[in-house]
Formats: C-alpha cells, structure tokens, sequence
C-alpha cells in the first residue's frame, strides 16, 4: 500500500501520513488497544478493544454475546483506531502544545470468523500479543469458551498511518524569544513488579515468558 485512496487520505496535516504497509503494520505491532467505531440505525459508538494482527488481517474478540459484535459481524461499516503517545510537545505558546504520537485507522467491515484453524491461530495471536510465550505456558481454549467467545477480522486494505515527532514548532517564531522552556517529555512505559493472584499456590515460580519481560 503506497498511495492513498480518497477514503483514507490524511486531509490535516498530509505532512505526517504514512500510506506504506510496513509503517501501519509496525504501529499495528506496537500498539495494545484499540478503538472500534460504528453506527447502529441512528446511534454512534465507539469501543476499546484488544485486538491482534495475522499478516493483511486484524483481529478482534469479546463475548458472543456482545451486541457491539453483534453489530460488527452483521457487517456495520467501522473504522478501527490504534494510537501510541510517545511524548508530551511542550512550546511557548498554548496553541503549539502538542504530542509526539503514532496512530494507524483502518476502514472496512468485520467479518465473523467461524473455521476453527482461523480462530484458534487468532485466540494465540491475542495470548502472544499481550505476552510473548504465553500460549505455550497455559491451557488452550475449550469447546465451551470458544462457543461463548465471537472472533472478527478485518481485511488490511483501507489503512493510513499519522506520526509526530521532534520537537515544538515555534523555535523559529517570534515566540522563541520567551523566556519559557519548550520541548520534549518523553514517555516512557515500564512494567512494575508482578502482583501474584490471591488464589497462585505457594512456590510456583514466575513464567519463562514473564521473566522474558522483565528483562527487557
């Protein structure tokens, strides 16, 4: 994907679009939640979710008896959204504030995922997404928590991409000659020390995959 359709043109702010699939996949990839919008007859919604990416397709799940998936499998037009904050853009004037920040939208319509091959390789790309290893740690789904459990995907075809980053735009400005501090803050993400769950047997030692993490 090289060029953008007029559905997906990045209209404010052209400068910063991405149309590549290499640029909306690794968004995609570094991304955890995001939000799936849609229309009802005449109501408007817009839902966090987890979500995973299997090569051209983006994957979401929740309960089979979601009327937000519900919806979505009956085919409603929806636009997912993944965005990532990497900084606070901090200028002299309020009108520059700003983020540093990477987002991808996706266009399109969901479909229900019934073969089973699809829908555990979707149940393991969800598992792996939230902890690299994982699925090989744990016990897979059963009959029952799959019937409970609907998978959607989404074909990877309508998609841009929008990234910020540097510094404030006013350096050479006026402004400039304030005495403010501008600039950048970071954002840094971290995991804290693992909180066992009240019912974890005494000795059972961190996973492989947790340790992984915690060494990163």
């Amino acid at each position: 994907m090289t060029a953008a359709s007029e559905r997906v043109r990045v209209r404010r702010g052209p400068h910063k679009a991405r149309y590549d699939r290499a640029t909306i996949d690794a968004i995609l990839d570094r991304g955890l939640l995001c939000h799936v919008a849609f229309a009802v007859d005449e109501d408007a919604y817009c839902v966090p979710m987890l979500y995973a990416r299997v090569g051209d397709t983006v994957y979401i799940h929740g309960s089979a008896a979601s009327r937000a998936l519900r919806a979505l499998a009956h085919g409603a037009p929806a636009c997912l959204t993944v965005t990532v904050v990497d900084g606070l853009v901090l200028a002299r004037s309020a009108f520059e504030h700003s983020t540093n920040y990477e987002s991808v939208m996706v266009f399109g319509r969901f479909a229900s995922v019934a073969e089973l091959g699809e829908r555990m390789a979707a149940l393991e790309a969800f598992t792996e997404k939230l902890l690299p290893g994982r699925w090989r740690e744990v016990r897979g789904p059963t009959e029952r928590e799959l019937k409970a459990t609907a998978i959607l995907s989404m074909p990877i075809e309508q998609a841009s991409a929008k990234r910020r980053d540097g510094p404030p735009d006013d350096d050479d400005s006026p402004d400039a000659a304030l005495d403010t501090w501008a600039g950048v803050v970071p954002i840094e993400t971290s995991f804290g020390e693992p909180v066992a769950s009240p019912g974890l047997r005494p000795g059972i030692p961190l996973s492989a995959s947790l340790r992984r993490l915690l060494s990163r």
